[in-house]
């Protein structure tokens, strides 16, 4: 099948290096490759359809792309609440999570904690941080476990809840860890479903990218999956409104190598997603 199909392009594209016989006479094409580069990248976005190659590596991607300073773990929750349960979730989280965050006792911070503005509806996203990587994780799990307060916000919740999903993460080694940020802003969280084996490709283009997007100092933090939906990647990235959110983005467009990038990235996503997320009042990303 793949060669029948590489048979007919060669037989195109030799049509149109040498025109199209028509009563006779020639007539050359009008349309050509204009430059090198372009048709470099055609040929290669199409072999790639049908030949991969794959170098051979001896540590996993989360070796090579995470940063090696330090241990830190995320985790990053998406709870689905039932519309009319919304308020009283929103309180709830807002009396018992801070406490959570400001308590020396857990090794774990509150990054962030949204509703869903634009994207799924009734939606609350938490991100936490874990300085000491599993084990500090499963430390503040079991410590958790004896916390009365806690226990009976979990209990509560979870009668407010449609359904819920976390996931793990490491955070990108060029990206900057996220801190607390004065606002108002809004965040969007970008999530990108990878082809598997990918992963090393994606990070290889980000590292320059993300030279093009700091002009306004929007980049929060981006991140890999370890843990849960595999091969997932998620940039996070925040905005005065809507509007600069449009002014910025196509700003981009307007550097060097911005344009190659996506280009080359597209081909890599199975499926992507992105989110308007508004900051609740005691989140530490305003």
């Amino acid at each position: 099948m793949a060669s029948r199909i590489l048979q007919k392009v060669g037989n195109g594209l030799k049509q149109t290096r040498n025109g199209v016989q028509m009563n006779g006479q020639v007539i050359l094409t009008i349309r050509s490759l204009s430059a090198s580069t372009n048709k470099n990248r055609e040929d290669s976005w199409f072999k790639s359809l049908f030949v991969r190659k794959v170098d051979p590596r001896k540590d996993a991607h989360s070796q090579l792309l995470a940063k090696k300073e330090d241990t830190n773990l995320y985790k990053i929750q998406f709870h689905n609440v039932k519309p009319e349960c919304l308020d009283a979730y929103n309180k709830a989280s807002e009396e018992v999570l801070p406490s959570i965050n400001a308590d020396s006792h857990y090794p774990c911070e509150l990054i962030g904690t949204w509703n869903t503005w634009y994207g799924e509806q009734d939606q609350a996203v938490h991100l936490w941080r874990y300085r000491g990587g599993y084990p500090a994780l499963t430390e503040v799990m079991n410590k958790l476990r004896q916390n009365k307060e806690f226990m009976e916000y979990r209990n509560e919740r979870g009668k407010m809840l449609l359904s819920r999903r976390n996931q793990l993460l490491l955070e990108f080694s060029f990206w900057n860890e996220p801190t607390p940020r004065p606002g108002p802003n809004i965040y969007e969280l970008r999530s990108y479903q990878l082809r598997p084996g990918t992963m090393i490709e994606w990070g290889n283009y980000w590292a320059r990218a993300i030279e093009f997007r700091q002009q306004n100092s929007e980049a929060v933090g981006g991140f890999f999956s370890q843990i849960g939906s595999l091969y997932m990647v998620h940039h996070l990235w925040a905005y005065k409104d809507l509007q600069s959110r449009e002014d910025t983005r196509n700003a981009a467009w307007q550097h060097e190598g911005w344009d190659e990038v996506v280009y080359y990235t597209v081909p890599l996503i199975q499926h992507m997603e992105s989110r308007i997320m508004i900051p609740m009042k005691t989140s530490p990303l305003k």
